[in-house]
């Protein structure tokens, strides 16, 4: 199985470079953003697993950036900033972000922390109830068990290829898919 992904979201070049060798050095994989636009367009783009935000950017604030990434996800955040009043973790922790560390940071308590929101989010996956069996959208119903999609009560006939996309994106339904991902999941290869 894959490491997950991290987007590394930080405009100083010696703490991303700090933060991407830690992350490099025990084999994760990551992206990195500059600003904030960048990041955002990261995080629609490629879906990562945690985002480590800094809240200093250029082009926007840090907090802005949770609250838009929260309008569409659930993505775990970690934000790492030289703020270190009450009052800015607060508004951070408010806004969305599920956890805050203080710069400077050693990279142990980083990969700690990073440990942590892993392990949250294996736990979440392993008690959550068993997947639906049945996709409802207006009047089509799509049964995993059977097999069957029915619009308005009438079955409808797909090619293997129509139901397995149907079946993807019902069961992403409401996250941006990249055309190689649709294509890696669907036929097997980019």
């Amino acid at each position: 199985m894959n490491k997950p992904l991290i987007l590394v979201v930080e405009d100083d070049a010696a703490v991303k470079n700090l933060i991407t060798t830690t992350l490099e050095t025990h084999q994760y994989r990551f992206r990195t953003a500059s600003t904030g636009e960048t990041a955002v367009m990261e995080a629609v783009s490629h879906n990562p697993d945690v985002i480590l935000l800094d809240l200093g950017l250029p082009d926007m604030d840090g907090i802005d950036i949770i609250r838009k990434i929260r309008s569409w996800s659930k993505t775990p955040i970690i934000v790492l900033s030289a703020r270190s009043e009450d009052t800015d973790k607060i508004d951070a922790l408010d806004a969305g972000a599920d956890d805050y560390l203080t710069k400077p940071f050693s990279v142990e308590e980083l990969l700690a922390r990073l440990r942590v929101t892993f392990r949250r989010l294996n736990d979440a996956g392993d008690s959550a109830a068993a997947p639906a069996s049945v996709f409802t959208n207006g009047e089509m119903r799509l049964d995993y068990a059977a097999g069957t999609v029915t619009m308005s009560g009438q079955e409808l006939h797909l090619t293997p290829i129509e139901y397995k996309l149907l079946c993807l994106l019902a069961k992403n339904v409401g996250k941006v898919l990249t055309h190689t991902y649709i294509t890696k999941k669907i036929w097997g290869s980019a």
